[in-house]
């Protein structure tokens, strides 16, 4: 009676010790990082003066007042709809460059990627390059091994802490924050939003790295659906390097490939795939493959380029030396034509959106009252917007009902005409109209806000209900 074998639906994950490696892409993966990693940390402190009544954090999201500042723009609540338009455009201006470059922003800006080359490199300072690092894994611990790694997490959790620290100062007043922080003053929600991203930040980058990209991010999923014909991607010359196989020094080159099956570029790799076998999901196309297989051409007196960027169009030309990267095609058009609408609409909306806003909302209950002397009276809540850093003065006005009163009722008293509303900020008042009977039970009305000495103004409609005149 024959056994069936059982089929295991799951594999254990294969650590990956990816090796060292330096040439002209590693070069510029390095920049990167210093440059992303520079904005990321630096950007909470850059100073932008808007005036003493609002704050002068260049970049920051107040989630208490529910602002959002970046530089000259400020984003009220009700103005959600740029940060959504801000995120369209940002995801459609990836989306174009992975058409024409494929997957340069997993390669070299993503955050996982940078984060996972910054441990990569602190674990290769405190454990020693990839063949070390095996043994020190292979072999039962001693004292090297467990200082050593013990350091290794010490500065991976260090690191995760001012990640996590940085990312609050975006939401924080960061001078106020950080002194907070020395002091040991740190509010709990502050406190609990640092150590879920230190934590999230050591795991990630510490521990799951390439799982992250093949199993977490969805971007790896779908991004082969932006892919065509004439879209950058990391290839290997299958004509020049096959037959592949081990090489000795004098040995011809006739009747085999310039491959010596050395495995340098699987050693590099970050997600631990063979560029060999073709495009494959898990690449990221961060080129550290070619710096590898250049290093050994170069070793061997061959020609660079065996592993290099390239088109599909390319590989399939029969023309040798084919460089020619179609840039201008319909997909492009496509993506840019949209990017400019959707950049136009953007722009257009922060030019006009006004300074001042007034709100109006009718009682519900009840709907209106009958005064002693038989006038109608309806109550209204009144918001009124200051989008400017300045304190200003506002003059309010009902119309569409002949000889209309208003009361405004508030600490104090409040005139009509001498409506104070702080800088960046929003005031309500309680509003009364009284009005006499007249045949119609419901009736428009508007209210009519301006600034003192100013152009600026704003109308908003509601209603006036009364009970039909007897």
């Amino acid at each position: 009676m024959s056994q069936v074998s059982e089929i295991s639906l799951f594999a254990k994950r294969k650590k990956i010790y990816q090796k060292r490696v330096w040439g002209k892409y590693r070069k510029i993966k390095w920049l990167i990082l210093m440059c992303t990693l520079g904005i990321y940390y630096l950007c909470p402190w850059i100073r932008w003066d808007r005036g003493i009544n609002a704050p002068d954090q260049a970049i920051l999201i107040d989630m208490l007042n529910r602002r959002a500042y970046f530089f000259f723009i400020d984003i009220w609540p009700q103005e959600v709809y740029f940060l959504v338009g801000i995120l369209i455009f940002c995801a459609l201006l990836l989306f174009l460059f992975t058409s024409l470059l494929g997957r340069v922003w997993c390669g070299y800006c993503c955050p996982q990627t940078v984060w996972t080359d910054l441990f990569i490199w602190v674990e290769r300072i405190f454990q020693g390059d990839r063949n070390t690092r095996m043994r020190r894994d292979k072999f039962p611990y001693n004292f090297s091994t467990i200082w050593r790694k013990s350091f290794t997490h010490i500065v991976w959790l260090l690191i995760s802490l001012i990640t996590g620290g940085a990312w609050v100062f975006y939401f924080n007043d960061a001078p106020t924050l950080f002194d907070q922080i020395i002091n040991f003053d740190v509010p709990r929600t502050v406190l609990g939003w640092v150590l879920a991203l230190t934590f999230s930040t050591y795991f990630m980058a510490g521990f799951a790295r390439e799982q992250v990209c093949t199993y977490v991010c969805p971007y790896s999923r779908f991004q082969s659906a932006m892919f065509d014909k004439d879209t950058l991607i990391v290839n290997y010359d299958t004509k020049r390097g096959e037959p592949r196989g081990k090489h000795k020094q004098g040995d011809s080159w006739i009747g085999r490939g310039h491959c010596i099956d050395c495995s340098a570029c699987v050693q590099v790799c970050h997600m631990g795939i063979d560029i060999r076998n073709g495009l494959q999901m898990e690449c990221i196309a961060c080129s550290l493959c070619i710096d590898a297989c250049n290093n050994v051409m170069n070793k061997l007196n061959l020609p660079k380029g065996l592993i290099h960027y390239s088109t599909h169009n390319q590989i399939g030309s029969s023309i040798k030396g084919n460089n020619t990267i179609n840039i201008w095609r319909p997909r492009t058009f496509y993506y840019i034509t949209i990017l400019s609408i959707i950049a136009i609409i953007i722009l257009y909306g922060f030019i006009t959106r006004p300074l001042l806003e007034l709100h109006v909302l009718h009682d519900r209950n009840p709907l209106f009252v009958t005064m002693s002397d038989g006038t109608i009276r309806n109550g209204y809540d009144i918001k009124i917007l200051n989008k400017t850093y300045e304190d200003k003065k506002y003059t309010l006005v009902v119309s569409g009902i002949e000889n209309t009163e208003i009361e405004i009722k508030g600490p104090g008293n409040i005139e009509a005409d001498d409506l104070s509303v702080f800088a960046n900020s929003v005031a309500h008042f309680r509003v009364f109209a009284f009005a006499k009977r007249t045949e119609l039970s419901r009736r428009k009305i508007t209210f009519f806000i301006q600034e003192h000495n100013a152009s600026f103004f704003d109308v908003s409609e509601s209603i006036f209900i009364s009970d039909r005149n007897k």
